[in-house]
């Protein structure tokens, strides 16, 4: 996966040009495509993830399930796909835009992410089998002792897993859709 490209935007979201992973993501990052999944088993809970240590962008912080960029010619949905299968060996069942306007910009130790940044929830019946050059930890947690922890403690999660929640709560769809 080292060889993965992102796709830079304009302000609109539209493209011109790309450039590699590893590459753009520095002090002056330049915004591009991304998206953020949550992840929900069948039983309701929300799969919260820790990024692995040893990545170059926000290391250690616990996040969203999975996070990353559709590379050229690709799908959104397909990024996801590969991403999750990448990841955590997993194989979404379903896959649902969220948030379809997110974007964002954050910095943690000279490293800027800025990004457009659609949110997506998907839904699993398997267990997670973590790659850990990507995932340090996750755990299997109910959506609302979450939003709790997320509130009490934010500066264990990553600044988008923070803003997207905040807007999360505010869809009523969300909330039916997903919280059993």
């Amino acid at each position: 996966m080292d060889n993965e490209y992102v796709i830079l935007v304009t302000e609109d979201n539209k493209p011109i040009g790309t450039m590699p992973k590893l590459e753009v993501h520095n002090s002056d990052t330049p915004l591009h495509r991304a998206f953020s999944c949550y992840v929900f088993n069948q039983k309701g809970k929300f799969l919260l993830t820790q990024r692995a240590k040893s990545k170059k962008v926000f290391p250690g912080i616990w996040t969203n399930s999975c996070c990353g960029h559709p590379g050229p010619g690709e799908s959104t949905e397909d990024a996801i796909k590969r991403r999750l299968q990448f990841e955590l060996g997993l194989v979404p069942e379903t896959i649902k835009m969220v948030l379809p306007d997110f974007r964002y910009r954050a910095e943690m130790d000279g490293i800027v992410e800025n990004e457009i940044c659609p949110v997506y929830f998907t839904v699993i019946s398997s267990e997670p089998k973590p790659n850990t050059e990507e995932v340090e930890n996750y755990r299997w947690i109910d959506w609302n002792v979450f939003t709790k922890e997320l509130q009490k403690s934010p500066k264990v999660y990553s600044y988008w897993c923070q803003k997207q929640v905040e807007q999360l709560g505010k869809l009523t769809e969300f909330h039916k859709s997903y919280l059993i």
